[in-house]
């Protein structure tokens, strides 16, 4: 097989691949059970060659927090194989619980662990090195100023560059690194990560799941044909295959005699989980509404799954595909065949936890096992020489 540079990926006719890394903390090793699967599907029709990486077949990769740890693997041409190694030793070496460290007056847990990590895998790779062999997108939010960040690894984009007369530090000179851990930066669980932004100023960034864009589907749609980012992607069902790949969801019930006990902080945090899983949902039934996907679910009652919905009623605006776990009793006994109580299940669902990782994995497995060969249609197929 012959392997594309970046600017192949970005800038060669044809139809177009992305792929979406949702945010979760240690449930992205569920992700990385389903990306096993995808990467298992596209060796076999690339000859079961042993050096094929999923950077060879997506031409855009991008996430937020977890997620963004498994693009930049990804975008690097690590295997799914080497992630599901990285994540199994993340957790122990990352996520140490400390006395001292709460998460109420400190971060719970030392962004110096993280750094480590990040550091041993990416060491000084800036987003616009030529190993990055795809196109990358991390999604960050810039606290001191309030704007969700989308850096990415566009040439043609308008800030990858140094611009004449400007200060601003270019896209391509960003560290993956230290773009990924700001990334992660998740409040109460790691501390800010401060980025110099110009050459004498200085970003806080924090998780991009605090923004709409914990899932970065529908973000990545945008970057990949809006005018203003450079990249101008034709839309189409035949022209964008999107692979949008979650760390689980739950419905959320609550008892309203407690809602209505909570305390003003508690309030307050209850509030930023919905809106975020309000966000995610919109996500989704936005693509749904423009795509045609073989995926669907339904968003609620009212709506469906939108099958019969296309935004203006003409031709689907894109290929979509969602894969994701559904963290409830129910659907954990029939579709992961794990008989947990709601104790059980309401600990599985922490982003922070090492001991949840065999459990995650296995509910992983029987996500991994819904991608069927089909999902992935030929009319996507990259060329094999």
């Amino acid at each position: 097989m012959q392997r594309k540079t970046r600017d192949d990926h970005l800038f060669s006719s044809g139809p177009k691949r992305i792929l979406s890394l949702d945010g979760g903390g240690i449930r992205g090793i569920l992700t990385v059970q389903i990306l096993a699967r995808i990467e298992e599907i596209l060796r076999a029709r690339a000859g079961e060659d042993a050096d094929f990486r999923l950077a060879d077949y997506f031409d855009l990769i991008g996430g937020t927090s977890t997620g963004a740890i498994l693009a930049a693997g990804l975008a690097t041409g690590r295997s799914v194989a080497e992630l599901d190694q990285l994540y199994r030793g993340l957790g122990e070496h990352v996520f140490q619980n400390d006395l001292f460290r709460q998460g109420i007056f400190r971060a719970k847990f030392s962004a110096d662990h993280l750094r480590e990590v990040l550091e041993n895998e990416f060491k000084d790779t800036s987003l616009g090195d030529e190993s990055v062999r795809t196109g990358l997108a991390i999604v960050a939010k810039r606290l001191d100023t309030g704007s969700p960040w989308v850096v990415h690894n566009n040439p043609r984009g308008r800030y990858f560059a140094a611009r004449p007369g400007g200060s601003a530090v270019p896209n391509a000179d960003y560290l993956v690194k230290d773009v990924v851990r700001a990334s992660t930066a998740a409040p109460t669980y790691f501390d800010p990560e401060k980025i110099s932004v110009t050459a004498d100023l200085e970003g806080a960034f924090v998780d991009g799941g605090v923004s709409p864009h914990n899932n970065p589907a529908l973000q990545l749609l945008l970057l990949a044909t809006l005018e203003g980012y450079g990249l101008q992607w034709p839309l189409g069902a035949d022209n964008i295959l999107l692979v949008s790949i979650g760390t689980g969801a739950w419905e959320l019930k609550l008892d309203p005699d407690k809602v209505m006990k909570m305390t003003a902080a508690n309030l307050g945090l209850r509030g930023l989980a919905s809106l975020m899983d309000d966000a995610a949902a919109f996500n989704e039934l936005v693509l749904q509404w423009l795509s045609a996907s073989a995926t669907a679910r339904p968003i609620d009652r009212e709506v469906g799954d939108l099958k019969g919905d296309v935004l203006g009623g003409g031709a689907p605006w894109l290929t979509y595909l969602r894969y994701n776990a559904q963290l409830d009793r129910d659907w954990l006994k029939d579709e992961a065949k794990l008989e947990l109580s709601a104790k059980q299940v309401e600990a599985l669902r922490e982003m922070d936890d090492p001991k949840n990782m065999p459990l995650l994995i296995q509910v992983g497995e029987a996500v991994a096992g819904t991608v069927k060969e089909g999902d992935l249609e030929a009319r996507f197929d990259i060329d094999v020489q």
